[in-house]
């Protein structure tokens, strides 16, 4: 099958399930947890990791549902169309003899400014995965990122550069409701999203802090199976065994020194804050 016809199969495939979750929403169950970011810190290894344990169940057909951020002008029955059933979770409670996780990840749920307190509104008592990587190689990475997916034409020193004009206001837009989405602050915020700190502070003081689980993604990378078993434990989940792999990383030239210099500047008070917050020091630290 070639490339258009597969791709208008799993359209196809989609339409015809979405349909169906559709009118079936209200026999769908709700997530009780979420991997809300940090975007290209691993959230892609973490789901894949995680929808290999028999007591996890996934979004159907998709990694991210993106409600609380890109969508929530649907109703809360659209977003419950996207998970299984309650007969489903039911029978893998029953399989298993303790109860059933059920997620999905949308990394910008952590950066976006209303997300935090839309998610303890709909979802009271979720669990909510943060996965922190060095705010430096994070904001390369998501710069290759959005430039292989055609959301950014501009070098990397250039769009650090035009940052401050890209973002200015934008936030403000989102949360005074003058404008549902922003192209810039969704793709082109590369420094911004780093001031980890500020995001994680914003999300413990609306769901609360006992919530939350944050993961230093670098610990996650390296040494999996000694992260691991807080991931199941937050998740009330047997620690069972998984293959560890990284998913999605990409390719790209070394970062120049004098911009590596810049930003880890930049971060250092962004990052001391986040170490007092967390109670301990992040990887690219110490």
């Amino acid at each position: 099958m070639n490339t258009d016809l597969t791709t208008l199969a799993r359209r196809a495939t989609r339409q015809m399930h979405g349909t169906y979750a559709r009118a079936t929403q209200h026999q769908r169950t709700l997530p009780n947890f979420l991997i809300v970011g940090g975007q290209r810190c691993g959230t892609t290894t973490l789901y894949k990791t995680l929808s290999q344990h028999p007591g996890v169940l996934s979004a159907n057909l998709r990694k991210g549902v993106h409600y609380f951020d890109l969508h929530y002008d649907r109703q809360l029955s659209w977003y419950r169309s996207h998970f299984p059933t309650n007969r489903k979770v039911s029978s893998v409670d029953a399989a298993n003899g303790y109860p059933t996780a059920v997620g999905e990840s949308s990394p910008y749920y952590l950066w976006h400014p209303l997300a935090p307190k839309r998610i303890s509104n709909d979802l009271p008592g979720v669990k909510l995965l943060v996965l922190l990587r060095d705010p430096v190689e994070r904001a390369y990475s998501a710069h290759a990122h959005e430039r292989a997916r055609g959301f950014e034409t501009e070098s990397f020193e250039q769009a650090l550069e035009l940052e401050p004009s890209r973002l200015g206001g934008q936030e403000q837009r989102l949360v005074d409701g003058v404008t549902s989405r922003s192209f810039a602050h969704q793709h082109q915020a590369y420094r911004a999203r780093g001031e980890y700190i500020d995001q994680l502070e914003r999300l413990a003081a609306a769901v609360g802090r006992q919530q939350v689980l944050v993961i230093d993604s670098q610990d996650f990378w390296s040494s999996p199976e000694q992260v691991w078993p807080q991931i199941t434990h937050f998740l009330e989940l047997p620690e069972l065994p998984v293959v560890f792999e990284r998913h999605n990383a990409r390719q790209r030239a070394p970062m120049t020194e004098t911009v590596r210099q810049s930003l880890t500047a930049h971060f250092e008070p962004f990052d001391e804050r986040l170490a007092t917050w967390w109670g301990r020091t992040p990887s690219w630290r110490r």
